[in-house]
């Protein structure tokens, strides 16, 4: 059985993910930078898929198992170097 997000929701400072298995993860959005900056109604345009969350507008995907292992934004940005 694959886990999959059925849900994803948002406070302040953390993204809630809804799992199939009835679990709910509780992430910062600072683990997520695209996520942390961007307004809610971008927060808001999710996709889910069998593997994950897919914001278009934001260029930005993460995965369930990602999220399971306690992986946050393993991309370097142009911003965060310097």
């Amino acid at each position: 059985m694959s886990i999959s997000a059925t849900a994803v929701r948002f406070d302040e400072h953390t993204m809630w993910v809804d799992l199939s298995d009835g679990r709910t993860l509780g992430v910062p959005l600072a683990w997520f930078p695209r996520l942390l900056a961007a307004t809610a109604d971008e927060r808001a345009r999710v996709e889910l898929s069998r593997t994950g969350l897919h914001w278009q507008a934001l260029d930005e995907d993460i995965s369930v198992a990602g999220l399971l292992a306690g992986r946050g934004d393993t991309t370097i940005q142009a911003d965060r170097v310097a």
